[in-house]
């Protein structure tokens, strides 16, 4: 940073009126800025500005003597574990100086830095928004994971056995593996389940569950997805009415959960329709393809550490956007800045992650790649939906992917209910509102309003007579049979 710089990100703190996620500002050294470079050692680093006084509108601090706050601050330095290593400069500011230190995150495998005295799970801190927040045992826990490669996922779990998977998900499994490892099987299949980690000891491993599971969440109720839509931009933006519009969880096994999930999305979110000339082309709220992606990337890199078995993967829709958040945060060399280049991609689950390499979709294809694809999918098919790329928030606890909602150009308009009967109607012969209601995944009584309405337009008419408990509907005007 140069004293340009520094002016520039000093007149942007006095409109801000505090200090940032990525700048601390500091009248001179004290024992408090052990927090801060605890805090910036284990969250994406950041810079500490000495010399300002945050009370009086970030000037100059008086007398303020740049060489000692130096020595002052190397000194605080050296009492963190490990010792922290800044990059330090003196700048002019306003007929002053100011001590700028760029403090750097530590790798991951370095981390916790904590303040030595206070110990490991007394002194670690991270930032968040402008303050320095002491990191709980669960965080400080999972960054201590970095440094060797974590099994939960290879965890036995008793009371099982392979009468726990179901039958077609294993059988198109061992078909895989044996297609592919042959040598593998040479000793029979039950010492073949053992090498692939499927079983151990006669029991399934986590991994082999969470999988190729019939009902995984028989042992473990909480390792689901829960979906919520809420009526507002936040949990708590409403406080009168309905609060919850639609919530409910996913169970099953992997491959199951992530379908349940993208359909519920397909049918809970709306549809823009544009016109152009005689076409019509459906936009849809969020490209489900970037959804399975990111809902397929939270079940198979989230935290499975016993501490967090009884979290579940949240999926909440709002009015203006839709977030997946799953327990765990970024692992290995991934890191935000690094999240989706090429080359650079760390797996938390490796045994869960390579069964579901082998695990096929009924349509085609496996249930992940595992290839480090899954970011740049998201973002490619965001583009091409026009919108704008994921955005991601990361900790040592959780980590959130957002997609903000298609935003509806003048030309467009979306689909109400009406519409969507009437384009239901168009592509079969009929239809009673029972299966109207099931087919689009609406109430009953909103269905009977739209099909009220489209009598009323004459756009539809009723198959047989007015009170019928048989009646169905269709959008064939002029057929003999049809009853008004």
């Amino acid at each position: 940073m140069d004293a340009a710089a520094l002016a520039a990100t000093i007149a942007d703190l006095r409109l801000v009126g505090k200090d940032t996620q990525l700048i601390e500002v500091k009248s001179g050294i004290g024992k408090s800025i052990l927090e801060t470079l605890s805090a910036f050692s284990n969250s994406e680093g950041g810079f500490i500005f000495v010399g300002l006084d945050e009370q009086t509108g970030f000037l100059p601090t008086p007398d303020f003597d740049a060489k000692k706050a130096q020595d002052a601050l190397m000194a605080r330095c050296a009492e963190m574990s490990p010792h922290v290593r800044p990059q330090i400069d003196v700048l002019p500011f306003e007929d002053s100086l100011v001590l700028v230190a760029e403090i750097p995150a530590l790798p991951s495998e370095d981390k916790p830095c904590y303040i030595e005295t206070r110990g490991r799970y007394s002194g670690s801190y991270t930032r968040t928004g402008d303050g320095d927040v002491r990191l709980e045992k669960y965080e400080i826990d999972r960054l201590l994971e970095e440094r060797t490669q974590p099994l939960w996922d290879e965890e036995v779990v008793p009371e099982t056995s392979t009468d726990d998977l179901a039958a077609e998900a294993l059988n198109a499994f061992i078909d895989s593996q044996r297609a592919l490892r042959q040598r593998t099987f040479s000793q029979g299949e039950d010492r073949a389940f053992e090498r692939l980690r499927v079983t151990k000891g006669g029991n399934l491993t986590l991994a082999s569950l969470l999988a190729l599971g019939d009902y995984p969440q028989e042992f473990f109720p909480r390792l689901c997805v829960t979906f919520a839509e809420f009526p507002g931009t936040s949990k708590g933006s409403v406080t009168e009415g309905v609060r919850l519009t639609d919530s409910t969880a996913f169970n099953g096994s992997i491959p199951e959960i992530v379908e349940a999930a993208v359909e519920k999305l397909r049918h809970n979110m709306r549809n823009a329709a544009y016109i152009e000339g005689a076409f019509r082309q459906n936009l849809p709220d969020y490209p489900l393809v970037a959804v399975r992606e990111a809902i397929t990337n939270a079940l198979m890199h989230r935290d499975y550490s016993p501490a967090s078995r009884g979290t579940a993967i949240q999926m909440n829709l709002y009015i203006d956007r839709l977030e997946i958040k799953n327990p765990g945060g970024l692992y290995g060399a991934t890191t935000l800045r690094t999240l989706g280049q090429d080359g650079i991609s760390s797996t938390r689950n490796q045994r869960l992650a390579t069964i579901l390499e082998s695990v096929p979709l009924p349509g085609g294809g496996v249930v992940a790649e595992n290839r480090g694809t899954g970011i740049a999918v998201m973002q490619s098919a965001l583009a091409e939906s026009l919108m704008p790329p994921p955005e991601f928030i990361n900790s040592s606890s959780t980590f959130t992917v957002i997609f903000r909602r298609r935003i509806v150009a003048p030309s467009e308009k979306y689909a109400t209910v009406r519409d969507r009967v009437l384009e239901a109607l168009t592509h079969q012969e009929s239809a009673s509102s029972a299966e109207l209601a099931e087919m689009l995944a609406v109430s009953r009584s909103a269905v009977q309003k739209a099909l009220s309405s489209l009598l009323d337009e004459k756009k539809i008419r009723q198959t047989e007579p007015a009170r019928s408990p048989k009646q169905r509907y269709t959008s064939r005007l002029h057929s003999s049979k049809l009853h008004t």
